[in-house]
């Protein structure tokens, strides 16, 4: 089991790759390292919150082969991924980075799937700090989680492709790197294990 996390090299992903979660990466490299590492040979490649969509959109063709081949992709939040990956309808929101400040606000995030096992892992106020946007998630993918419209804030993908897409708005990785927001922090403190033994699962079965 092994997992691929591919950076832009700013610095909260440099503390993501190399500080408390560095035990999950078994490799960490830059979108223009794509072109030339062999995706294959990973279980997972999981994409950074943040990474300039930009730079991974040259390579949006290596990312589809290692789908094919039966491959997990994790998309984090802020990445654009609608611009390198198929199937994917996003659709950015205002993001309110105070509403907890109101008395009696409510984000609207919620646990669409509480079976799943992620959720074995994660509460559901690890999920709850703020909004960049939302998906239309494809018919037949499942939805764990939704913003206050029911719209898909992360879902898995294993329909649009012979592997699958883990897909999220939220960016985790940017606060925790930053050092602030806890929840984001306990996001990764359980996300990461799960995403392990979810790998270890996919692979024995």
């Amino acid at each position: 089991m092994s997992i691929l996390a591919i950076n832009g090299g700013s610095a909260y992903q440099i503390e993501a790759v190399e500080g408390r979660h560095a035990g999950f990466f078994d490799a960490a490299i830059r979108p223009e390292e794509i072109a030339r590492t062999a995706l294959a040979a990973f279980d997972c490649v999981i994409v950074l919150c943040r990474t300039p969509a930009w730079r991974m959109e040259p390579v949006a063709d290596r990312l589809l082969a290692y789908l094919d081949r039966g491959g997990t992709m994790v998309a984090m939040g802020e990445c654009h991924s609608e611009r390198w990956l198929p199937g994917i309808s996003f659709e950015p929101c205002e993001t309110n980075f105070w509403w907890w400040l109101t008395p009696g606000a409510d984000l609207g995030t919620q646990v669409v799937k509480p079976q799943h096992a992620l959720f074995s892992h994660i509460g559901e106020n690890d999920i709850r700090w703020h909004l960049h946007g939302s998906f239309d998630a494809p018919e037949g993918a499942e939805v764990l989680a939704t913003n206050k419209e029911g719209r898909a804030i992360l879902y898995v993908d294993e329909v649009t492709t012979r592997g699958r897409m883990i897909v999220t708005s939220l960016d985790p990785f940017f606060h925790h790197g930053h050092h602030f927001m806890p929840a984001t922090t306990r996001f990764l403190d359980g996300f990461l294990p799960w995403l392990q033994e979810d790998i270890k699962r996919k692979a024995a079965a």
